[in-house]
């Protein structure tokens, strides 16, 4: 099948001069007018290492005007807006992106190299599933009355009541694999709870984030509530995140940079934050599950948009009776799979995302070699433009590989043979992470008696990668701190105000 064809507004958009969206306009950089050379940024596409358009980088001036216009709609225009309008705000939006759904899919898959028909699904129709769930919490975020026990004195009675209150201006920092998605969780979630929010995209893909935003405009959210400022993680991300207008942080990306972005919005002030961090999930397979179904379980959890989802799985544990079949069964299968152009509707495989990372997947690459592991199928770059590499297949020595133990985040499965189930719990759980994991087995009962002993913040059965706006989703340990979507939102996105009365 042949690549779809582009459509007219993609083209016009990708030739437009790109900046940032501050109080409901399109702004370019003071900065970028006096030295464009040193204030660019380049989107390249990722099938074809090509720039496809280019963005101006923020500067102080920016991150003030983002900051000042949402301070300013949080404290006027947003907080006169009734529950009731702000719902209706996110469900327009939801309208207006399945509305421009193609648009939106394609300008992401250019940018991320996502398979089209992914964007399509997760990009669009996810996040406009995720906008109207946060649209129906926006009239239901409330309090509680509450029995007080204090003494009258003279006849006088006490009451109490607790509110939620929205926090102020969020800083939301968003990840390049899922920069409509996860920019959706986090100002649906913002803006539901009654606060405003300055998003920064990630270097790599800016793009779509602003077109989102004038999306919103047209949906009829007021200006300064969404604000946009692009640039680099180190200079804007931390101007952002130390402003004095922020009030929260919320960041998905990788262990230590978020561990930074915490360190440095407690030290600012004890500012909140949501960490949504990395990890180096596993899938278990138990003895009973047949290869074929456990092949199709390692597909579903490690190899979907070539691997470069923060939940995926990239640790395999695998019963010793079935390691050989299920490897050369699933190296048959990835060899069968469909690798090329993310425009393509057939698809499945497209080119990692950017450079930088296509660069540290090859590193992994020659890691496992260095250190005798066996590599089954892949582990090599595939000819011609564009970062591709092949599906890989790496079978560890032990526990301590460091394929076994470091964050791969691309399309790289890892495998290790089992005899014990007790010495499966010891392995899942041998890392400093907790985003997620997957038990796989037809055994419900022994599945419910191994769901407390493993360590993460989402744990699957039969299944892996698949989530729902109504279920929490967050990690443990080293993965992170809070939670996005499910009710467990609200609660880092307003404050709890306790009230007292004696009448």
């Amino acid at each position: 099948m042949s690549e779809i064809n582009l459509l007219e507004s993609v083209t016009a958009f990708l030739q437009r001069s790109h900046g940032h969206y501050i109080n409901g306009a399109s702004v370019l950089s003071q900065e970028s007018t006096i030295n464009q050379k040193n204030t660019m940024l380049s989107v390249v596409n990722p099938a074809s290492g090509e720039i496809i358009a280019t963005v101006n980088q923020a500067g102080e001036a920016e991150v003030n005007q983002a900051m000042q216009a949402a301070s300013s709609a949080f404290h006027g225009v947003w907080a006169q807006t009734s529950p009731i309008e702000r719902g209706n705000c996110l469900n327009r939006l939801a309208d207006l992106l399945q509305k421009n759904g193609e648009e939106l899919a394609q300008l992401e898959s250019l940018c991320s190299g996502k398979p089209i028909q992914l964007s399509r699904m997760l990009e669009v129709g996810a996040s406009a599933d995720y906008l109207r769930y946060f649209a129906g919490w926006s009239s239901k975020i409330s309090g509680e009355t509450l029995n007080v026990s204090l003494p009258s004195l003279k006849g006088e009675h006490y009451t109490a009541f607790t509110r939620r209150e929205p926090i102020g201006v969020v800083v939301g920092i968003i990840p390049w694999n899922f920069s409509i998605m996860i920019a959706i969780w986090k100002l649906g979630a913002a803006l539901a709870s009654g606060c405003t929010i300055v998003l920064k995209p990630s270097e790599y893909t800016p793009l779509t984030i602003l077109r989102v935003a004038e999306l919103a405009k047209e949906a009829g959210i007021p200006d300064g509530v969404i604000n946009i400022v692009n640039g680099s993680g180190a200079h804007i991300g931390s101007a952002l995140v130390s402003h004095p207008q922020c009030a929260k942080v919320t960041f998905t990306g990788s262990v230590s940079t978020g561990m930074n972005v915490g360190k440095s919005a407690l030290e600012q002030g004890l500012k909140r934050v949501t960490l949504e961090l990395g990890g180096k999930n596993a899938a278990a397979f138990l003895p009973d599950m047949t290869v074929d179904k456990i092949v199709d379980g390692i597909l579903e959890a490690g190899y979907v948009y070539q691997g470069q989802i923060c939940a995926a799985a990239e640790r395999f544990y695998i019963p010793s009776i079935h390691m050989d079949a299920v490897l050369k069964l699933l190296s048959e299968r990835l060899s069968a799979m469909k690798i090329g152009s993310p425009l393509d509707e057939s698809t499945e495989m497209g080119p990692l995302a950017n450079k930088e990372h296509y660069e540290k997947i090859l590193s992994l690459f020659e890691k496992a070699r260095q250190e005798g592991n066996e590599i089954v199928y892949g582990g090599h770059v595939l000819e011609g433009a564009g970062f591709f590499v092949a599906p890989t297949i790496i079978k560890a020595n032990s526990a301590d590989d460091t394929l076994m133990k470091e964050e791969t985040f691309g399309p790289i499965g890892t495998f290790l043979s089992y005899d014990d189930e007790e010495e499966l719990i010891t392995m899942m759980n041998a890392t400093p992470f907790g985003l997620s994991a997957s038990l796989w087995t037809n055994d419900l009962s022994k599945a419910m008696r191994m769901l407390p002993r493993i360590k993460a913040g989402t744990l699957w059965v039969n299944m892996h990668t698949f989530l729902d706006p109504a279920v929490p989703f967050g990690g443990m340990n080293s993965s992170g701190i809070g939670r996005e979507f499910g009710s467990a939102f609200i609660e880092h996105y307003t404050e709890l105000k306790s009230v007292m009365m004696r009448y």
